[in-house]
């Protein structure tokens, strides 16, 4: 029979309360020599019962692929192992739903030889899961109850093993594991082979139905690591630029305006990213009731603030769990998300400045995108109205030229910035012509004569962000840059947005900074940025010409 039903709001059909249930049952609490039981925080609880979430009618697993990342010492490498060892014994195996329409399983080895994989890039990461998971199998009657052989550097099972694997394995490749968890995948790169041992665990565990776990800490964007790209999957996936399914993304960390230099607001932010770990007097503060206090000593953390030998970069994403910014990036998540408004909402009839970033397409690797961006001109809220991107997953249609590659859609494009002007009093407009001279002459035509603030008077729109402007467009990215980090303009916190402005990279020219990608054929793109920069200073200049004045004077408030 299929399930029986939501009872609570929200309910929906999970293994995660059995294998909860199985490991207070049957694991030992790592570090402890009494025998006291493996007991999971409301945190990772929640976490098993995403991961193991199934199908109300056909009762398959839905999660296939997890990221779960949070700081330092908050005990994710335990936690992993304890689901390790339920992957090797316990019924995790969807097998329908019982008379009462509660989903049951089986074990692995009801249907094939289970292999489960604690993976890393070296040795020394594997034994961050290896050693406590050893612990938890041997603390209680594991071993007993489920017919293991513990030893150090392997668990036999009557039927199959668990064991560590390194990058440096040559034999991953038709290793049918069942289960595998990925560990410090931040540190996974091209260099040190992790990015490829990656995708052979992934694909392993595909053949047979099996799932992955990778526990991150926050990585550094531009680093290619292997928990850049998986965010980089579960983004496009909510961005409709992917048909995959199956991904749960489990990140938390601190607020973006975590104050490190004050020491109140860094206790609060270090308690957030902590949450159950922390070692609050009472109790975790994300639950009510809160959960008993954990065992992340955070007063002691905040001291590794003050010691002037730490690069801040490190303790955001080390301790704070805060995806920060490569070395030569513009600007760094927090900013970022420290101006992002969702509340804000623009208007029909507004006063508006618009921006335009273009391309078409490339027949060697992935075609830039095309942006259309507004800003209000009352309080310098910039928001999305469109961004053009090729899909992910993007290929030729069949019978095409693979050499002829994604194509922007141009019609797509004049229409919405024909009902930008239909929809809001837009003021001003300054558009990068490049690829696209011949429609920026026809909206110069169109709409031209109505703007109020103009680029030059023989070209009211065209804003070349190349060639021989280079000290206009420095001057530019200054102020852009200057009103992000005093938070003079707040942002919609669009996906593609926000990505473009984090994918921004700092170059130096003859006349200074300007923006660039991290290297020409780079898939990451920044044109939204770019659009959003030409709406700001579009604003700015609207201002300086007294447009903002007209606007007090007509409505009679304050500007």
């Amino acid at each position: 029979m299929p399930w029986r039903g939501p009872e609570v709001e929200g309910e929906r059909p999970t293994l995660g309360y059995y294998v909860l249930d199985w490991m207070i049952a049957n694991l030992a609490q790592p570090g402890r020599d009494d025998g006291e039981p493996f007991v999971p925080t409301q945190e990772e609880a929640d976490f098993l019962l995403g991961f193991y979430e199934l199908h109300p009618v056909t009762g398959k697993r839905l999660i296939h692929r997890a990221l779960l990342s949070r700081p330092r010492g908050w005990g994710k490498s335990p936690f992993v192992g304890a689901i390790a060892l339920a992957e090797a014994c316990a019924d995790v195996v969807p097998d329908g739903f019982d008379a009462s329409g509660e989903p049951v399983g089986r074990p692995w080895h009801s249907l094939r030889t289970p292999l489960v994989r604690v993976a890393a890039v070296t040795e020394q990461q594997t034994d961050n899961t290896w050693i406590p998971l050893l612990e938890m199998a041997r603390g209680r009657e594991l071993s007993t109850d489920y017919g293991l052989d513990v030893l150090d550097t392997v668990i036999y099972l009557p039927r199959g093993e668990v064991s560590p694997i390194t990058s440096s394995a040559t034999s991953t490749k038709g290793d049918p594991a069942c289960f595998a968890s990925l560990d410090q995948t931040e540190e996974w790169k091209e260099s040190n082979g992790g990015v490829r041992l990656a995708k052979v665990m992934r694909m392993n565990a595909a053949k047979l139905g099996g799932s992955i776990i990778e526990t991150p800490n926050a990585f550094t964007p531009g680093e290619g690591s292997v928990a850049e790209k998986s965010a980089a999957d579960y983004q496009a996936i909510l961005e409709g630029r992917s048909k995959a399914r199956g991904i749960l993304v489990d990140h938390r960390e601190a607020p973006p305006d975590t104050d490190m230099s004050d020491e109140e607001s860094l206790v609060a932010g270090l308690r957030y990213a902590y949450g159950d770990s922390s070692d609050h007097p009472d109790g975790c503060v994300l639950h009510d009731p809160p959960c008993p206090p954990g065992w992340s000593p955070i007063e002691r953390l905040t001291s590794e603030f003050w010691d002037t030998s730490n690069e801040p970069q490190d303790l955001r994403a080390d301790l704070l769990n805060q995806i920060t910014h490569a070395a030569d990036a513009w600007w760094s998540a927090p900013e970022v998300r420290a101006v992002s408004d969702l509340a804000k909402e623009v208007v029909a009839g507004e006063r508006i400045t618009l921006g335009f970033d273009g391309s078409r397409k490339r027949s060697r690797g992935v075609t830039d995108a095309t942006a259309l961006m507004g800003c209000r001109l009352s309080d310098g809220h910039l928001f999305t109205i469109g961004v053009w991107e090729q899909p992910k997953d993007w290929k030729p249609p069949p019978g095409g030229d693979p050499r002829e590659g994604w194509q922007v859609p141009v019609l797509e494009v004049l229409a919405a910035v024909a009902e930008a002007f239909a929809t809001y009093d837009v003021i001003g407009f300054y558009a990068d012509p490049a690829k696209w001279e011949s429609h920026v002459a026809d909206w110069e035509a169109a709409w031209g004569p109505r703007l109020k603030v103009q680029a030059t008077r023989t070209h009211p729109i065209e804003w070349w962000m190349t060639g021989g402007r280079a000290t206009l467009i420095v001057r530019a990215l200054a102020k852009f840059d200057t009103a992000i980090t005093e938070r003079e303009l707040t942002i919609d916190g669009s996906s593609a947005f926000v990505r473009h402005l984090l994918n921004s990279r700092r170059r130096m020219s003859r006349s200074g900074l300007q923006i660039m990608k991290a290297h020409p054929d780079s898939p990451d793109k920044i044109d939204a940025a770019v659009a959003a920069i030409l709406a700001w200073q579009c604003r700015l200049d609207a201002i300086a010409a007294g447009v903002a004045v007209e606007e007090e004077e007509m409505f009679g408030g304050t500007f």
